[in-house]
């Protein structure tokens, strides 16, 4: 049986292959994403192949060092109108990014990429959109305090899977896309190749 090892250092795609019984191991690809990215967006690629390129470099890079394993590369982007945004950095800005976001719908790529031996051999990239409700100043500074520094690693300052369904007026789109980690398609195509029992 092939091993499956995920190229990333993600708490969230970490927890979400656990909680589904997956056994794995984890690799952190080391790639200059922001480098990547500029280069990426200054060649006009928007944000749903900025995910899927990323993805796709990470998963490449740990395969080469990682003969017949499974890797698995993932990356997520916000697109509001057409415009990718990058993970912040504090609380002043996670707030200013969620008074953005109030009362607008954005999208999340969610990008998987498997890789073997160095090429990638399959990917998925998946897209949810998500609105916001028009929530008050005050549910945003209610939420921030009680979420703390954890809601930096999420792109849009939000998880879903806690407090944060309270953020949307309407969501479309698989749960797990959301988090980060597309399941479905990603599971049928490792129980193809042997990596999960079918």
């Amino acid at each position: 049986m092939s091993r499956i090892v995920l190229a990333s250092k993600s708490p969230a795609r970490t927890a979400v292959l656990k909680a589904a019984g997956v056994p794995f191991e984890t690799a952190v690809a080391g790639v200059d994403e922001a480098a990547v990215k500029n280069g990426l967006l200054a060649e006009g690629q928007g944000p749903r192949n900025v995910a899927d390129a990323l993805a796709e470099l990470k998963a490449v890079k740990i395969s080469r060092n990682r003969p017949g394993d499974l890797v698995i590369g993932a990356d997520q982007t916000l697109d509001l109108d057409g415009a990718l945004f990058d993970k912040v950095e504090t609380m002043a800005q996670a707030r200013e990014r969620l008074q953005l976001l109030r009362g607008k719908t954005h999208k999340l790529h969610s990008a998987v990429v498997v890789a073997r031996d160095g090429q990638a051999i399959w990917r998925e990239v998946p897209g949810a959109k998500l609105t916001m409700r028009n929530y008050s100043d005050a549910f945003i500074d209610d939420y921030l305090a009680e979420r703390g520094e954890d809601i930096l690693s999420s792109v849009g300052c939000y998880q879903l899977e806690n407090q944060g369904v309270q953020l949307f007026s309407r969501i479309e789109g698989d749960y797990f896309t959301i988090l980060g980690l597309p399941l479905m398609g990603l599971f049928d195509f490792l129980r193809l190749h042997g990596a999960l029992k079918s």
